[in-house]
């Protein structure tokens, strides 16, 4: 009895200090511990020349990107190498350890490597020498090359890809105060071919091959209502990738990386490729009834069709996607021209609103009727039959864009950006500590003694990237609270 009763306290004990542990403050070097291991094994394990893709099979032996790679191959857009890098770059600013730098510089290194001649890049990165083969390379062109042969060159500006290819690197250079000198001379080439790119009007298309557009084939025109539009698809060979372009964030990611050039290297070019692009986005909002923005333009600056489930409409995720470039150059700039057009497009978005408190994805052109297709990629006015792979309803991040907006106007351009830039109290450092101690115990009990994450069988870079970032920003957190 004597002996139950003193395992029983041993048990109540042990609980007891187990319940302590499990709630206790994560230590820094428990933290910094696991940060070391993860970046180790990715970087010795799962990159390929230092360039990622988004998923691996546990065993390392299936990898994907957008679609299956090879053991040759990495990826761009992200959550691909440049997101893999800037989770480096953070975990180095959290630490200040070296590790992590070389870390980041060596995935710079993988998209210097495969820099196309157009400036920017394909959504594949090919590391095989015989594969390498299909691509027209900034080698290439400075070996003495001038044709391509063939060989593609293609920079997609899609889906924050070249766009977030430069921003990285131009992040590396700066940690670097410009001392490598492949990383800087690959940033000026791909800047430089940016502005290239660039229409007249200040728009881009989704793609450039690096042909510059002639300004006596692109007049510049204000958005307009085409006369009529076919609720058809153009059908097989239909090419609306040179098209001026919303969709995926093409005009928003553009700006936002030409205004960082700007903020890293105080070169006037990249401040007035973002105005540029400013100016057409004031272009091509369209006018009443609809003072919002279409995901596409074709050269008259008629909303068009793009894929076969993008119809020529209002759409809201691209106008949320305007509003918040303009609302960038304003801050950036202080001119009011970036502004005006804000309030028309906000009210539009409030009585554009649907009933369960979400934004259709498109809205008919001037009738405003929510438009959908069903999963016979049909236009219907109804959402009972959606495809799933493709968000025709959501909020798009505009509630929390109204609420940006709504303080902007009560506070004036100065006061708001003061308190943007205002560091944290001690006071909030702790709240955030708090906030982050619950999941960086979960992201801890979570790693294998690999450094591994693994979810459903699979190393997935997103999850990756969001647990380096939840650790590093932690790390950060206690840092400051010290000072």
């Amino acid at each position: 009895m004597a002996m139950r009763s003193l395992m029983a306290k041993f048990v109540a004990v042990s609980l007891l200090w187990g319940v302590a542990i499990v709630g206790a403050q994560p230590s820094e070097q428990q933290v910094r511990n696991a940060l070391d291991k993860a970046v180790r094994f990715f970087r010795t394990k799962v990159a390929v020349k230092g360039s990622y893709l988004w998923r691996y099979s546990a065993d390392l032996t299936k990898r994907w990107g957008e679609g299956e790679a090879t053991a040759t191959q990495g990826w761009v857009q992200p959550p691909g190498t440049p997101a893999v890098g800037m989770a480096f770059l953070r975990a180095y600013e959290a630490t200040g350890d070296r590790f992590f730098l070389d870390a980041a510089i060596e995935t710079a290194h993988a998209l210097v490597e495969t820099q196309l001649a157009s400036g920017g890049w394909d959504y594949r990165l090919e590391f095989d020498p015989k594969g390498r083969r299909r691509w027209f390379y900034r080698s290439d062109v400075e070996g003495g090359e001038r044709d391509p042969k063939g060989r593609r060159n293609i920079s997609v500006y899609d889906d924050d890809n070249t766009q977030s290819a430069l921003r990285f690197l131009m992040r590396v250079d700066v940690a670097l105060k410009g001392g490598d000198k492949e990383i800087r001379k690959a940033v000026d080439y791909g800047l430089a071919k940016l502005l290239e790119a660039q229409y007249p009007n200040g728009a881009w298309g989704q793609i450039y091959d690096g042909n510059p557009p002639d300004p006596k084939q692109f007049p510049i025109l204000p958005a307009r209502y085409p006369e009529s539009w076919s609720r058809m698809h153009p059908g097989k060979g239909y090419d609306y990738h040179r098209f001026y372009t919303l969709n995926d964030g093409v005009m928003l990611n553009n700006i936002r990386t030409l205004l960082d050039a700007y903020q890293f290297y105080g070169k006037r070019a990249y401040l007035d490729g973002a105005k540029k692009g400013g100016d057409f986005l004031i272009l091509a909002q369209m006018p009443d009834p609809q003072p919002a923005w279409a995901q596409q333009y074709d050269f008259q600056m008629r909303p068009t069709w793009a894929r076969r489930f993008e119809p020529p409409a209002i759409a809201a995720a691209e106008t949320a996607g305007a509003i918040r470039a303009l609302l960038e150059l304003y801050l950036v700039t202080g001119d009011e021209r970036f502004f005006r057009p804000i309030p028309k497009a906000i009210a539009w978005l409030q009585r554009s609103r649907l009933p369960d408190g979400q934004w259709a994805r498109f809205y008919e052109l001037k009738t405003n009727r929510p438009l959908y297709f069903n999963r016979r990629y049909e236009l219907v006015y109804t959402d009972d039959d959606l495809p799933r792979h493709y968000a025709f309803k959501g909020e798009f991040g505009i509630p929390s864009l109204m609420r940006e907006v709504e303080r902007l106007q009560r506070d004036g351009r100065e006061k708001f950006l003061a308190r943007r830039r205002r560091p944290p109290t001690p006071e909030e450092l702790r709240e955030r500590l708090k906030e982050l101690e619950v999941e960086v115990r979960r992201i801890l009990a979570s790693q294998d003694a690999e450094g591994r994450w693994i979810e459903d069988g699979e190393i997935r870079s997103r999850t990756f990237i969001r647990y380096v970032e939840t650790l590093a920003d932690y790390l950060a957190t206690l840092q400051a609270l010290k000072r």
